[in-house]
């Protein structure tokens, strides 16, 4: 995709890209509005009811990996967070890889894990791909991604706007991508798609880069990564319409309280279901909770909370996974 010259007149301004964009800043399908700083402000000095999360929680290092999946064959692994090892077609994939200790702008301070990685970085298998739905740092997190770059040189799938980042940090062999973009890798389709949320590196940045989810499709069925997203009825409806044999979902269910400031950019575990059901997903699995606490619902709330929604909607196949343990999706 070329670099275009901004025109001086905003109603001469032609996008050149799928997703909405006014020449600064690109947009959701369901726009809403823009938190400014004093309303993070007012959220955290004097609305601010956060629960207390263990300082650490210990967990047991997950399965080693095969190294290849074989033909027709889907095996993953949720790490942490949204960081997921998928491995399809012999083809190994890895979401929003997160192996730091904070989801932060610096080392010393902002939201510290609370339990190591499911997977140790050394115990993956090779990675051909990686996904990065966008550009909050619990998602892209330059050392992982320079670690992987430099062990692994696999792919790296960014939305639009995103590469001058990973150039300035010495990450090669990248493609930025736009919402309905399709790359091709051995036999797999891999799409970018909306969702509904937002980004920024710093106070100044919002919106500047693309955001979105992934469909992966495979010789067994569809894979879908949602990335971080709130609930939106269009762009659901959007993925509904154009993948009808989702085989396997990773649907946020963490980091929505308090709702009032959450609603738009998070789904909490009624509407990740919502998601799953309207979908049609045969299953879904859990993703964006326990590792970080970023908001203000307690460390263990969103897998009660979606235990308790699924016993009211028997027969529905949403799945709360344990770190670092490998599942292998059924026939």
């Amino acid at each position: 995709m070329l670099w275009v010259t901004i025109p001086s007149i905003a109603s001469d301004f032609k996008n050149p890209y799928n997703a909405p964009y006014d020449g600064e800043r690109f947009q959701n399908l369901e726009p809403f509005p823009n938190k400014s700083f004093f309303t993070l402000l007012e959220w955290k000095l004097f609305k601010n009811e956060a629960k207390n999360w263990p300082n650490w929680v210990e967990i047991e290092e997950g399965d080693k990996p095969v190294k290849r999946s074989k033909k027709g064959e889907i095996i993953y692994s949720v790490i942490n967070h949204a960081t997921v090892l998928i491995q399809v077609d012999g083809v190994n994939i890895l979401t929003d890889p997160m192996w730091s200790e904070r989801a932060s702008p610096v080392s010393f301070m902002g939201p510290k894990r609370v339990h190591r990685p499911g997977l140790a970085f050394e115990a993956l298998p090779p990675i051909d791909l990686v996904i990065i739905s966008h550009n909050h740092y619990d998602h892209l997190d330059i050392p992982t991604l320079q670690r992987l770059s430099k062990v692994h040189k696999p792919l790296i799938l960014v939305g639009l706007k995103n590469g001058d980042l990973l150039r300035q940090e010495g990450i090669g062999n990248f493609k930025e991508v736009d919402w309905y973009q399709t790359e091709i890798l051995q036999k797999l389709k891999v799409t970018f798609l909306p969702n509904q949320h937002w980004s920024a590196r710093s106070l100044w940045d919002k919106f500047e880069t693309l955001w979105g989810g992934f469909i992966i499709e495979s010789q067994r069925g569809q894979i879908y990564f949602a990335g971080d997203t709130g609930y939106g009825d269009k762009f659901i409806e959007e993925i509904k319409s154009r993948y009808k044999n989702i085989v396997l979902s990773f649907l946020p269910i963490g980091s929505y309280a308090p709702r009032w400031f959450m609603k738009a950019s998070h789904m909490n575990p009624p509407e990740s279901i919502k998601a799953h059901i309207q979908l049609k997903s045969k299953r879904s699995v859990g993703i964006h909770f326990g590792t970080f606490q970023l908001t203000d619902e307690g460390r263990d709330e969103p897998v009660e909370y979606l235990k308790k929604e699924l016993s009211k909607t028997p027969g529905v196949d949403f799945q709360v996974p344990e770190f670092g343990k490998t599942y292998k999706l059924p026939r």
